[in-house]
């Protein structure tokens, strides 16, 4: 359903650090870097098919993030979210909510780990046993 999702950052060089990171331990590469015709930087990560992108606001203005908004990523296994999670905090995130680990639900059993990038937007990484 989705192509991408687009995420703004105050420290690009920062923020390419982190995810390229963090995003690493999904398989992702490295990104794709594009200065667009009005100068802002670009980063664009692209694996199985879909696209994470982090730019520098087009407007001018600080970045804000939006309350109550989660951006999650699949996890293949419990111990690929524990990473995904541990590699986010040793990069610069901050865990938030309850620790990495399994969560009961009306869908069965789900792993979850939620933590914010350093530009404060939340990420959740999710594994559905199947």
């Amino acid at each position: 359903m989705l192509n991408h999702v687009m995420i703004g950052s105050d420290d690009i060089e920062k923020s390419k650090r982190f995810y390229t990171a963090v995003l690493g331990v999904l398989g992702a590469g490295a990104p794709i870097e594009h200065k667009n015709d009005t100068g802002q930087t670009r980063l664009f990560f692209m694996h199985d098919g879909s696209t994470f992108s982090v730019s520098e606001p087009i407007n001018g203005k600080p970045v804000t993030t939006a309350n109550g908004s989660t951006i999650g990523f699949v996890c293949n296994s419990p111990e690929q979210l524990q990473k995904f999670h541990d590699v986010a905090v040793a990069n610069g995130g901050t865990s938030v909510e309850d620790p990495p680990g399994p969560r009961e639900s009306t869908m069965g059993v789900m792993y979850l780990c939620y933590f914010l990038d350093p530009d404060g937007h939340k990420i959740c990484g999710i594994h559905r046993p199947s």
